[in-house]
């Protein structure tokens, strides 16, 4: 066995080294690999009762993982492949080549799909399956730099056109018909499936995407199948916490349905991923590490003579003791230098490439560009069993862009090539384009009756039809309930008092008694479901869990003992937002991916979630994702205690930034079952593209009765909670509120009527943003319309009708009510209130006095802004201020 070759150096006893790997070699020989494992397992064991543990190495030499003789062979035609790939790669280079010459600066890179282009055929004709012939199909997702080869592909397929391969990065001029800069759902819902942009979120969704098909397979919502996860990234995308931090998950749970392909072309966007060291043999280290399959694919076949004639080791000891530094300078250098450079270090490997010629050491190539070495690797991934699997392939970052960008720092940013760069392109890829026709780039097609193109498409009839093509909506139906549903909410508490958090869960919990609906809820939880009121879903639905429950819970004999159970309903996924939200997202996508509508609840603090997973949360709208997410202990002054970093009082303005999120802030149970029975009606009976957002809070209060005819109200973001009485000399006024701040608002229309003889209107806002984009629409619509009769914004219509100056406030800061400014009746004076600045510690009483936004804080400034419009003298704001105890001399509170 070539792995087994002993270097002498500081070895005290060769001999007796090479004794004791010759008896290796023979158990391998007779009992096979896994007996002589299970031997050196038990050696090292044995060396413990010493004190002194044996040495631990998480990588294996710098070669290739799988032996020559080991290698599956890769059927089909292999020069036919070649020249398929060839075309990919001149076309995709075409379409990015052609744009850059356009007014405008497109962009786009070539560099990443030139060093992958093999990694994805490979997978294309032989591996990638969808949906189809009574199979579910593979998920594959692609490193989003890479887009152009896909393009390519599919224009060979016959899906794309060349007018549409012009059209790459001109989507609003191609009105329908152009092709995104990275993968994209929304801007492609029949196309793209994952969205893998920004870099690392394509490694954390891979992860629970394959977690979350095991969940439906254990649930029997799926039947068990060999489907796979493949997941492609770079090795400089490591580098982000995304696409690292869950691979325990996938280790502990066994998901052999996954694969990574790390394209390792040993660059990211600057210079060298790691050029001090080897980014390969440190992934290699953390995958294994984490109970993964690693495969190492380092170097193509022509180094297969190489290292069989390496009788002295010497050539593996050089390939571990360089640096991806001096790797990249080789292949881009070429062969005359690699000969000095790299072979000249010994005498030993110096001698194996002297009868070469400094073209034939240039030609060396690394494993992710040979179509066999990769084959045999995808063969045993799809194989591995009780562990994921992860695929390491060195590349060559530019790959056939030669002096152009072939392994060179600026790859990444390369976009343009002069013809020199094309006519070399060309040449070596053995382009059938001709001279006269360089200048313009032009795209290449065999025909559409070539053997080229008969080929690809027999290979992907065979593997169930084209990828990649995504599913818009989920075949069966599903009947959402009816409003009465959650009559137990719509209801008040009478004296009870709750929080709107305790009537969230409790409408979760009658929709998990709903025969239709109630096994198709996800419930998730970032392992604060016990702050939620939320752990007597432990016993109802169980805890996920893939192995069971090996244990006796230290609350078994409790009503709601922690209960894991194989075929649990609650995805509890521990303390990380970044797995929890990735969870839900493949939740939410299960309609497009498995064909299994799901609806899922994400339950976090509100603080933690679109401030500290917003990336994921906007690919979750980009994949047109279908689910609540529901940011619990809300508000800055609300969730009294925690402090400044757990205090929420921004998440609606970041909710309202994704124009397919319906956010809402409600304050009673009855606001909670309206928006909830309206989320399940339009994502799960409409199968429309939205999902939600919900804030709750942690205080508990009585909750009235529905009132009659506000159930459209409450959908649009505003309706009249309470009108006041008759008033007197122009003494109204109009406060809005939402959430637990309403309530303060309510209280200062007590203090505004008893005090000052102030008469005041109350109105609940559950969405500022909805009224905010109303108004935007009824603005736009009238700017495009200028002879048709002028459109009201809801807000206004609403307002127009009640005289006085608006008073809004909430419990975050001033943006989020500031959006309905421009939508109020015209002249109306408006006064924002909020909790803009950092939280902090203390009572709901006295953050509410702090951040001005108590009921005596709205009192006052209702008063003055009454006075400002003449209603009332100019002494009434001081006397409230005195009144009151307000300190007019108080610092700003975002200055403290």
């Amino acid at each position: 066995m070539s792995i087994l070759k002993p270097l002498a150096a500081g070895d005290p006893d060769p001999d007796e080294t090479q004794e004791w790997i010759d008896s290796i070699r023979a158990v391998i020989r007779h009992d096979g690999a896994p007996r002589a494992h299970y031997l050196l397992a038990r050696a090292a064991d044995s060396t413990r009762h010493t004190g002194e543990p044996p040495p631990f190495n998480a990588t294996t030499d710098y070669i290739n993982t799988i032996p020559v003789e080991h290698q599956a062979s890769m059927p089909g035609d292999a020069g036919m492949e070649r020249r398929i790939r060839a075309a990919m790669r001149w076309n995709a280079a075409a379409m990015v080549v052609r744009a850059n010459r356009k007014p405008g600066d497109l962009g786009g890179h070539l560099a990443t799909y030139a060093s992958s282009a093999t990694l994805y055929e490979v997978g294309f004709n032989h591996f990638w399956r969808t949906l189809g012939a009574g199979h579910p199909g593979d998920l594959v997702l692609p490193q989003g730099h890479a887009s152009p080869g896909f393009y390519a592909r599919s224009f060979l397929e016959g899906r794309f056109s060349e007018a549409q391969l012009d059209l790459f990065r001109m989507e609003v001029l191609g009105k329908g018909a152009g092709l995104s800069s990275y993968p994209h759902p929304w801007l492609m819902p029949e196309y793209w499936q994952v969205a893998t942009v920004s870099m690392g979120l394509g490694p954390i969704q891979a992860i629970y995407q394959a977690h979350f098909w095991r969940y439906l397979e254990a649930r029997g919502l799926v039947a068990p199948s060999d489907r796979k996860v493949w997941c492609f990234l770079g090795d400089g995308e490591t580098d982000e916490p995304e696409s690292l931090g869950a691979l325990s998950l996938a280790g502990r749970e066994k998901l052999d349905n996954l694969i990574f392909v790390v394209n390792c072309n040993l660059q990211r966007l600057d210079g060298p991923v790691r050029g001090n060291g080897k980014i390969i043999q440190e992934l290699e280290g953390v995958f294994r590490g984490a109970g993964w399959n690693a495969i190492k694919v380092l170097w193509g076949s022509r180094w297969d003579p190489l290292l069989a004639r390496d009788d002295t080791g010497r050539l593996r000891q050089l390939m571990m003791e360089t640096v991806d530094g001096e790797y990249q300078a080789c292949k881009a250098f070429g062969g005359a230098y690699t000969r000095e450079h790299f072979f000249g270090k010994y005498p030993e490997t110096a001698a194996l490439v002297a009868a070469m010629s400094d073209g034939e050491i240039g030609a060396l190539d690394r494993g992710g560009h040979d179509p066999h070495k990769v084959y045999a690797a995808y063969h045993a991934a799809v194989h591995a069993r009780g562990m994921p699997t992860v695929i390491l392939a060195k590349t060559v970052k530019g790959y056939g862009l030669g002096a152009a960008g072939e392994s060179q720092n600026p790859a990444h940013q390369k976009k343009k090539l002069d013809e020199a760069d094309v006519r070399h392109f060309r040449d070596r890829f053995r382009i059938p384009v001709p001279d006269e026709a360089l200048a313009g780039m032009p795209y290449y097609h065999p025909g559409a009756n070539s053997p080229e193109v008969r080929y690809l498409l027999e290979h992907r009839q065979a593997l169930g039809g084209f990828l990649p093509r995504r599913r818009r909506r989920a075949q069966a139906m599903l009947e959402a309930p009816p409003l009465e549903l959650f009559e137990p909410i719509l209801k008040g508490s009478g004296e009870r008092e709750i929080s709107t958090t305790m009537a969230l869960v409790r409408g979760v919990n009658l929709l998990l008694r709903d025969k239709s609906i109630g096994p198709r809820i996800v419930p998730v939880i970032a392992d604060e479901a016990r702050t939620f009121g939320m752990e007597g879903m432990f016993r109802q639905v169980g805890i996920y869990a893939p192995e069971g429950q090996k244990y006796r819970p230290q609350d078994a004999d409790q009503l709601m003992y922690y209960r894991e159970d194989s075929a649990g309903q609650v995805l509890q996924e521990g303390i990380t937002e970044a797995g929890g939200m990735a969870a839900w997202i493949a939740a939410a996508t299960s309609y497009s991916v498995s064909d299994v509508a799901m609806l899922p609840f994400f339950f976090y603090y509100a603080m933690f979630g679109f401030q500290r997973v917003g990336d994921l949360c906007w690919a979750a709208a980009d994949m047109r994702a279908r689910g609540f997410l529901i940011g619990g202990t809300a508000g800055r002054t609300t969730i009294n205690g925690e402090g400044l970093q757990h205090e929420d009082g921004h998440s609606h303005l970041m909710a309202g930034a994704i124009s397919s999120v319906m956010a809402y802030d409600p304050t009673f149970a009855y606001e909670v079952a309206v928006i909830l029975h309206d989320g399940v009606r339009r994502m799960m009976g409409e199968q429309e593209d939205v999902y939600f957002y919900l804030t709750v809070m942690n205080e508990n209060y009585a909750h009235p009765d529905m009132p009659e005819g506000c159930v459209d109200g409450i959908l649009k973001g505003m309706y009249l909670l309470h009108e006041g009485g008759r008033e007197q000399g122009g003494r109204r006024v109009q406060l809005l509120g939402s959430g637990t701040i309403l309530r303060e608002a309510m209280a200062a229309a007590e203090l505004l009527e008893r005090d000052f003889g102030i008469v005041a209107d109350i109105w609940s806002c559950p969405s500022f943003t909805q009224l905010r984009r109303d108004g935007f629409e009824v603005e736009r619509w009238n700017r495009l319309h200028p002879a048709e009769p002028a459109r009201v914004p809801y807000i206004a219509g609403l307002l127009q009708s009640h005289a006085g100056p608006v008073i809004a406030a909430t419990d975050y800061v001033r943006g989020c009510v500031e959006q309905i400014r421009a939508f109020l009746p015209e002249g109306r004076r408006f006064t924002a209130l909020g909790t803009d600045g950092y939280g902090r510690s203390d009572t709901r009483e006295h953050l509410r006095d702090f951040f001005e936004v108590d009921r005596r804080w709205i009192a006052h400034a209702a008063i003055d802004a009454l006075a400002r419009d003449g209603v009332l003298p100019a002494t009434e704001p001081a006397r409230a201020l005195a009144l009151y105890g307000l300190d007019p001399e108080t610092p700003d509170p975002v200055t403290r």
